[in-house]
């Protein structure tokens, strides 16, 4: 058992930046073909993160590169933790410590659209969080354990018992993923007002390291999605990987299709999302239980 949570964790650790960096250049070319443009190649993303690394890192102070660096390394725990069969409340915990990470990097730096980004990117924060605790006790309520195993072993998919969990948690993935409407702290294309925001004052290899975070982010994220529709049987694993597809499309999709909106309104569209939905869900299964 040892043997193979350390094998599934070693693939995610592995496989994730390859992966991700493939979703990556998969959401560029949809978003390029959305607008009626060529678009870059697939592996531009790879070409991107390549030249980063060999540019010259310019730092504000020391600190900023161990902020970074805890970033990354708090973004790869949490994936390795999740593919690997651990405890979904610690996964969610990680992932916010992760975030955080990514938050006093910027604030250290003093620039100020790092520390707008910074402050948006709480904003977005308060908007998520909420959601991702909620996934974890649906699937408990679903399934009876926080660990991820256990839930991989369930006799029905999850989606059955918490459809409106699941809804919830493809909406956050709107602003997880960084996407319009709810790309208020940065954003992956060169429309914001405050440059890059959150991202603005970090160059070369530190830069890089956040961008693949990113990569390991995405697989886990389509990993959550997925998780809604494994089972115990071995087919439930194709149903898992079209959801994903559909999920990620319709995000691309969402993206290109809004506008930015104000930091007020992602707060009350997207609260009034978690409570309707993963509410009422929640609701129904205290009541039918």
């Amino acid at each position: 058992m040892t043997v193979s949570i350390i094998v599934k964790a070693l693939l995610y650790v592995i496989l994730a930046p390859f992966i991700g960096g493939l979703l990556s250049g998969v959401d560029r070319v949809f978003s390029a073909r959305m607008q009626g443009r060529q678009g870059p190649p697939l592996f531009q993303p790879f070409y991107d993160v390549f030249k980063l690394l060999n540019k010259q890192t310019t730092v504000v102070n020391g600190i900023q590169v161990l902020f970074v660096t805890a970033y990354l390394i708090f973004t790869i725990f949490t994936g390795a933790l999740f593919f690997a069969g651990g405890d979904m409340l610690l996964v969610f915990f990680a992932l916010s410590m992760s975030e955080v990470m990514m938050v006093l990097a910027a604030f250290s730096t003093n620039g100020p659209y790092s520390i707008m980004g910074a402050q948006r990117e709480l904003l977005q924060m308060m908007c998520y969080e909420p959601m991702t605790l909620l996934v974890a006790i649906g699937f408990y309520y679903a399934n009876g354990s926080f660990m991820v195993n256990d839930l991989i072993h369930a006799d029905m998919p999850a989606i059955v018992q918490i459809p409106g969990f699941f809804i919830g948690f493809v909406f956050i993935l709107i602003i997880k993923l960084r996407k319009s409407p709810f790309d208020l702290s940065t954003s992956h294309h060169m429309h914001q007002e405050m440059v890059k925001g959150l991202t603005t004052d970090l160059s070369g290899g530190n830069l890089a390291r956040v961008e693949i975070a990113e990569w390991y982010d995405t697989v886990l994220m389509m990993g959550i999605v997925g998780m809604f529709f494994i089972t115990n049987n071995p087919i439930s694993i194709v149903w898992a990987v079209i959801a994903c597809s559909i999920v990620f499309f319709l995000e691309t999709l969402i993206d290109n299709l809004f506008p930015r909106v104000k930091y007020i309104t992602m707060l009350k569209v997207t609260w009034a999302v978690i409570l309707v939905f993963a509410g009422t869900n929640l609701l129904i299964l205290n009541v039918l239980k």
